[in-house]
């Protein structure tokens, strides 16, 4: 099984909320929000939280999957690629746990083995053995290849296509079943700039659009990463998934309850194709985790305090900044003191 523990990436560290392409290419740049800095060559991070990527997964695919899934226009040369490219590289990735031959997946911790048609997107077979986390998949039936292979991996699945006649882009597939408050959706068939208006802030990444999804089709893979403060770990905030505290209006502040939710999103193209695959791996940290020294809780109210009114409201965060805030300067605040008297002090407290 995966035993090593999630990678801490810490994104405010700059100390400025922005919202930008923040590309970062993989195997060559590195990571300045990783705790040892080092650069990432993986695009699925396979990790001790799978069992729980898993089972929040199939618990949204139960609910209603047509909420988090879908297609738009995409073709099977995109499919095809996408696809295999899904399946050879979470069997490489999972040391052993996956294997793809071409024609079958299998994986040895859920328990089951689907035939695949990467071009026309169907589960040929699916076969179900001891293993385990069977348990976690004994309830769901896979309703095509993307569906399969989504419920294999942690992060959520989106292939973006381009017409090379016209130039234009829009979102062609989608399995996402982590949504962060957004609605899968509304998303299909639109465009890069459609996809991203509704994201406060994001007007100058979208002037660069054109350049951008020629980026993520012709010179990747990347990563990119996005963040925010959650008032719980759910990992499912899709608008018609059942509320829960975070961005509930009767919701205050509680540093025992908050979460720094990063998402690690990662592009990977297909120029023959004309598209690429966009993978998001969420991950939650207690907020006491995430701010562990004095620079961090800083560097974390700086940013927050560069947030624009309007991404304060887009980020759910209206209600809760001010004690955030607080909260964040009294950490630095008895840090300080600490030093001061020349005492030892536990920041995690």
């Amino acid at each position: 099984m995966f035993a090593r523990p999630p990678t801490l990436y810490r994104p405010f560290l700059s100390g400025r909320y922005l919202v930008s392409a923040g590309l970062y290419r993989l195997g060559t740049q590195p990571i300045p929000w990783r705790e040892d800095g080092q650069s990432e060559g993986h695009i699925f991070a396979l990790d001790r939280d799978y069992p729980r990527f898993v089972a929040s997964k199939v618990a949204a695919h139960r609910r209603a999957l047509h909420e988090y899934a879908g297609e738009a226009g995409l073709t099977p040369e995109l499919r095809e690629a996408a696809l295999a490219c899904i399946a050879r590289t979470l069997a490489a990735e999972s040391d052993g746990m996956m294997t793809w031959d071409g024609r079958t997946f299998r994986n040895l911790a859920l328990g089951w083995a689907a035939d695949l048609d990467p071009r026309r997107g169907t589960v040929e077979a699916l076969g179900r053995f001891a293993a385990p986390l069977a348990d976690l998949v004994a309830v769901v039936t896979p309703v095509n290849a993307l569906d399969f292979l989504g419920l294999n991996a942690p992060e959520d699945l989106a292939l973006i296509a381009r017409d090379p006649r016209t130039g234009r882009d829009w979102l062609a597939a989608a399995h996402v079943l982590s949504p962060g408050h957004w609605d899968p959706r509304d998303k299909l068939g639109r465009d890069f700039v459609a996809v991203h208006t509704p994201v406060a802030g994001s007007g100058p990444m979208n002037a660069t659009a054109p350049r951008l999804v020629e980026a993520m089709m012709t010179r990747g893979p990347f990563v990119r990463f996005a963040w925010g403060v959650a008032m719980g770990d759910r990992l499912d905030h899709h608008p018609a998934a059942p509320p829960d505290a975070d961005r509930a209006a009767s919701t205050r502040f509680d540093p025992d309850g908050a979460f720094l939710r990063v998402e690690r999103q990662a592009l990977t193209g297909f120029p023959d194709a004309h598209g690429a695959l966009f993978t998001i791996r969420p991950y939650t940290y207690p907020l006491r985790e995430a701010v562990a020294n004095p620079d961090h809780a800083r560097a974390l109210a700086a940013a927050l305090r560069s947030m624009t009114p309007e991404q304060i409201t887009y980020k759910g965060l209206s209600g809760l900044l001010p004690e955030l805030l607080a909260w964040l300067e009294g950490r630095v605040d008895r840090a300080g003191q600490g030093q001061a008297r020349g005492h030892a002090l536990d920041f995690r407290a």
